[in-house]
This record gives structure tokens, C-alpha cells and sequence, in this order.
């Protein structure tokens, strides 16, 4: 394997006014890794996502996205900040799906999936809707191209969420517990793509509650509590052996 990462954290604080969210969050994850993250609410798990493509800026400490610093450039030791332009164009390479499917409800599922990469990348409209309705194909939405958002399931809805954030071809994808704002019974279909996803070598930072998906498909599993990370390892090693009494009291709660 290589020594190339895909995301490296050092020291990651971040700061909401005078609560301390982050308290030095030290992480790796390597390229084609799946890296699911847990911890009950508050413990700063999505606010540790948003760093990472820069939605949150950090208050100290690094982080690098496949070697490049994120949010900042170095000169010698010291770090000048991107402006918001050169910000955008960082986080084209990053998708982000959130809890809410945050579709534009105006649009169908293909043009809301053509959007971003006609808009932003403004690569040919052909090209894109031919993408877009491959990308709807492999999560099982040929059938509802055409359909807008207030027609579609909320599983559907956020499977076109992951259709539209895949359509800029992104090098990370990163999930901000992507069903819990799900029915029970849509939840298999949306982990089913994520599960896909990750067959693929596709790098992705997970939050969820899903402890079987972190189970069957994580790489890693990182415990957060506090604004820290309390224990990592393989998700076999932190289910079945978790050796912090944190870890314990939590997956007796949730297992």
C-alpha cells in the first residue's frame, strides 16, 4: 500500500464562539479506505466532516486532502488563507451528502444531477445528461428521471443526492449520516449504493448509525466522544473488543 493519504488530520481543533467542538482530532485515511465514524450526538462528528471540505474553517491544527492543505497554502511556516474562490474549487473534488437530501424542487432527479457539473465545471450539457443518466442507473433511478423531488421517496431523494454529488467525480466522498432522516425500510436501499460505492475503491468518511454497514463495509471504525477521538481500529476490533469504557457504554446502547 501506498504511503499516499487521502485525508490527513493533525491536531484539528474548531471552535463555536467559546464551545470547543474539536479538541485535537488526529485521523488518516488512505486512498479506496472506507472510514466510518460513531458517537452519540454532539461529540462532533458532522462538524469534523464539514472541516474537511472546508464548510467550517479550523481554528488550529491541519488538515490535507490527498496531500494538498485544506482551506490554506504554506510559504515557509507560515499559512496564508485561499480565498473563496480557490475554496470553491478545492471542494469540487469532494462530494457531501447530508441527512437532508437538499434537492432543488424545481428540478427533475436528471436535470438536479446535471446541475453542478454544467454550472460549476461548465462541461458540455450532452456529455452531462448522458453521465446523469448512468449515474441514476446505478442507483436504480432510471425509471424516475424525470420525476421531481416532491414525487420521489425520501430514499430515492437521497439516492439522487448521491447520483448528483458522484456527477462532479469526486476523488472523497464524505457522508453525514445519510439515513437517519430515513423510514426504516428505505434505509437498505441507500446503504446498497454506498455499499456499491465502496466495491468500486471509492474513498468515502462516513457517519452513521448504521452499525451494520460499519461492520460489514468499513475499513475503520472511529469512536467520537467529546470532541475527540476515543478509539479506532478495524470495526471488528472496537465492536466485538472495544477497550475503552466510553466505547463499551456506547455500543451496549446501540447494539
Amino acid at each position: 500500500m501506498s504511503d499516499r493519504l487521502m485525508v490527513k488530520a493533525e491536531g484539528v481543533h474548531k471552535n463555536f464562539g467559546r464551545v470547543e467542538v474539536l479538541k485535537g482530532i488526529d485521523l488518516e485515511v488512505r486512498p479506496g479506505e472506507v472510514m466510518c465514524v460513531i458517537g452519540p450526538s454532539g461529540s462532533g462528528k458532522s462538524t469534523f466532516l464539514r472541516c474537511i471540505n472546508h464548510l467550517e474553517k479550523v481554528n488550529a491544527g491541519k488538515l490535507w486532502v490527498d496531500g494538498e492543505l485544506v482551506g490554506y497554502r504554506q510559504k515557509g511556516d507560515k499559512l496564508y488563507e485561499l480565498r473563496d474562490h480557490e475554496v470553491a474549487q478545492k471542494r469540487r473534488e469532494i462530494g457531501m451528502v447530508f441527512q437532508k437530501f437538499n434537492l432543488f424542487p424545481h428540478m427533475t432527479a436528471l436535470e438536479n444531477v446535471m446541475e453542478a457539473p454544467i454550472q460549476v465545471k461548465k462541461e458540455p450539457r450532452g456529455e452531462v445528461r448522458e453521465r446523469a443518466a448512468e449515474l441514476l442507473r446505478q442507483v436504480g433511478l432510471s425509471d424516475k428521471a424525470g420525476n421531481y423531488p416532491a414525487q420521489l421517496s425520501g430514499g430515492q431523494q437521497q439516492r439522487v443526492a448521491i447520483a448528483r454529488a458522484l456527477a462532479m467525480k469526486p476523488k472523497l466522498m464524505l457522508f453525514d449520516e445519510p439515513t437517519s432522516a430515513l423510514d426504516p425500510e428505505l434505509v437498505g436501499d441507500v446503504l446498497g449504493v454506498m455499499r456499491q460505492l465502496a466495491d468500486e475503491g471509492m474513498t468515502m468518511v462516513v457517519v452513521t448509525h448504521e452499525m451494520g454497514f460499519a461492520r460489514e463495509v468499513g475499513d475503520s471504525l472511529v469512536f467520537m466522544d467529546g470532541g475527540v477521538v476515543v478509539e479506532q481500529g478495524t470495526p471488528r476490533e472496537v465492536i466485538t473488543d472495544p477497550q475503552h469504557e466510553r466505547t463499551k457504554a456506547f455500543l451496549a446502547k446501540v447494539l
